[in-house]
């Protein structure tokens, strides 16, 4: 194990900044996504409604390696057949559309969630002073909301570092792929796995003792 972490450290290091950026590109854009998402699912347009629900449905319903697939390998090919030639995503662009797009669906249901939380009167009062629904939500309600929703946006956060590990299937560079990459030159299967499951540990259980000391200090707000 020693000898993994003298010849391979600073390779380790640098996959697992890459697994990190690429966690939070993902989540930057998801959270876009799943704000626009909750948004057209809370309000009382039934088409906006439809496609909100739709979407949600329809990007959990499909397992991420198969959207990372899509997405590498399907839409190139798809844009080829319109006459594009030599189109390409890379695989940090590729990844992280696939990460943001299903993570989005999942925190739509957070923001959804954290929006249905806050009292009704609080939008009742603000549109009593005149405030249009918009300027309601964005000063009133979700200012509230965003309180409770803290705690579930890092454990989200989590779930996508983990998700990370699946984009190996399309190269990208992650602290799982650099494990293969060891793995193939080394063939000291327990030693390399041992040490990526070690540094993923280490960073998962620091963001859930922070994600856990956050909700404490939600919850004696709230008292």
């Amino acid at each position: 194990m020693i000898k993994i972490i003298q010849l391979y450290g600073g390779m380790l290091l640098t996959a697992m900044g890459q697994t990190l950026l690429l966690t939070l590109l993902s989540l930057f854009f998801a959270i876009i996504i799943g704000m626009i998402v909750a948004l057209m699912n809370v309000g009382k347009n039934k088409i906006l409604n439809l496609i909100g629900t739709v979407y949600v449905d329809a990007v959990r319903g499909v397992p991420l390696i198969v959207l990372a697939y899509f997405i590498y390998f399907g839409v190139p090919a798809g844009i080829k057949l319109m006459g594009v030639a030599d189109f390409r995503l890379p695989a940090l662009q590729a990844g992280t559309i696939a990460l943001a797009m299903n993570c989005g669906a999942y925190m739509a249901e957070i923001i959804r969630a954290g929006i249905e939380s806050v009292d009704k009167g609080q939008m009742e009062a603000s549109r009593s002073l005149g405030l249009t629904y918009g300027k309601s939500m964005r000063l009133v309600v979700l200012p509230q909301a965003i309180r409770t929703m803290i705690p579930s946006i890092i454990n989200q956060f989590i779930i996508t570092l983990k998700d990370t590990s699946i984009l190996s299937v399309i190269g990208f560079p992650e602290l799982t792929n650099m494990g293969k990459t060891i793995m193939g030159n080394t063939f000291m299967n327990l030693q390399t796995w041992a040490i990526i499951a070690i540094m993923y540990m280490i960073v998962i259980i620091t963001l859930s003792k922070i994600a856990k000391k956050m909700e404490r200090r939600i919850n004696r707000g709230r008292e």
